[in-house]
């Protein structure tokens, strides 16, 4: 009989728990067993695990580098997918193999290099994959020479973090004065440029910003598949434009994701962000984790989760190709369960890392999915949360 695959999500995505869904409903019909921590106790991720726990607040890299593998050699975890402290995780890959863990993340050396956009930029453009013109700026004075060079070129200027994910800090600059109009309807990402720049001067520390161009859409993100061998087994385009979504295997996104995903040994599931600078594709960003809309490849017919996970397992997928590229959609948000508010925590008596000051519960988590709802919570062994939040 084959045993069940262990698979531990750390603190991650709210759009992860259709990662989950998709482990479960593996065309193998293999038992997954999932577990999930996370800072949010409201966090879908938790309520959607088959074993859920709280992670410890406060913990450096290094430390929550001890709390996890305690954790995978408690719970004989098999595949560990960390978003959190992915890089620090990543350089420990031995010591997970030791305790019979797979890490499904690539090395951190490439996860390194995509986590500041300037580096990965400079690093990029040496395999010959377009990039947009950037500028990194700290002070007021070189956001407004960078933002005089975009105009004079035709282009509208934007900035975001040289470190950061998920959009966070994008904004885009305006030369129109503050008004009205920037109070009226739902926020906006634009800036006027002189309330940035007095923002700058009175700042007490310089910022760290990538100044670019505002790229055209379609935005295209291409979601790969690539084995420790260096190989790519997946590359597919998700196409963005407006609220319109689709699927792309068109050559002009999927040969740069494949260069850069071979080029930089991003194994695993990653996912490499395109978008058009006039006629011409250029990378925006490279994400060194499954991106959150990956379960939307289900559309064309392929579950990408189980594929990595048996990569990872050191299974052979395969070439993962879709079958067909589904039709054209519309992303809404729908309601997912989380875990009740009133439920009281159960504590076990077990001896903690001396890292921990003090055990959370480790629950079994009512599932949402109708093919655990039978089964009984217990009380399973401790586990503990992380330092910053990273959800959405």
């Amino acid at each position: 009989m084959v045993s069940r695959v262990r698979v531990w999500l750390n603190r991650t995505y709210a759009e992860n728990v259709f990662f989950m869904d998709q482990l479960r409903r593996n065309p193998c019909g293999r038992a997954v067993e999932i577990h999930a921590t996370h800072g949010d106790p409201d966090s879908p991720i938790l309520a959607a695990a088959d074993i859920a726990a709280m992670e410890p607040e406060g913990l450096s890299p290094a430390a929550y580098v001890e709390y996890a593998l305690d954790q995978c050699a408690r719970h004989s975890i098999d595949v560990f997918v960390p978003v959190l402290h992915q890089t620090a995780l990543a350089g420990h890959r031995e010591e997970f193999a030791a305790v019979g863990t797979a890490l499904l993340a690539p090395p951190a050396e490439a996860v390194h290099t995509f986590q500041d956009k300037v580096v990965a930029y400079e690093a990029v453009e040496k395999l010959g994959v377009p990039v947009p013109p950037w500028w990194r700026v700290r002070t007021a004075d070189e956001l407004i020479a960078a933002v005089d060079e975009l105009e004079a070129a035709g282009h509208k200027a934007c900035f975001k973090p040289a470190s950061g994910a998920g959009g966070v800090g994008f904004r885009i600059i305006t030369r129109t004065p503050f008004s009205l109009m920037h109070l009226s309807g739902f926020p906006s990402p634009y800036m006027p440029l002189d309330l940035v720049v007095q923002a700058l001067r009175q700042a007490d520390e310089p910022v760290d910003w990538l100044v670019m161009p505002l790229l055209g859409e379609p935005e295209v993100s291409v979601d790969c598949l690539t084995g420790p061998d260096g190989r790519v087994r997946m590359a597919v385009g998700r196409t963005k434009n407006g609220r319109r979504r689709g699927f792309t295997l068109d050559p002009s996104f999927i040969e740069p994701a494949r260069v850069l995903a071979e080029g930089f040994g991003l194994h695993y599931l990653t996912n490499i962000q395109f978008r058009m600078l006039g006629d011409e594709p250029v990378l925006m960003d490279v994400n060194t984790r499954p991106a959150g809309g990956l379960h939307q490849l289900s559309q064309c017919g392929i579950n990408a989760p189980w594929a990595a996970v048996r990569l990872a397992l050191g299974e052979e997928p395969g070439d993962v190709v879709p079958p067909f590229l589904g039709s054209d959609y519309a992303v809404v948000s729908g309601p997912r369960a989380v875990r009740p508010a009133s439920a009281p925590e159960q504590h076990a008596d077990l001896d903690l890392p001396a890292h921990v000051s003090a055990p959370d519960a480790v629950t079994e988590a009512q599932p949402a999915h109708a093919t655990h709802s039978a089964k009984a919570t217990r009380t399973a062994q401790a586990a503990q949360s992380s330092d910053r939040p990273l959800t959405v």
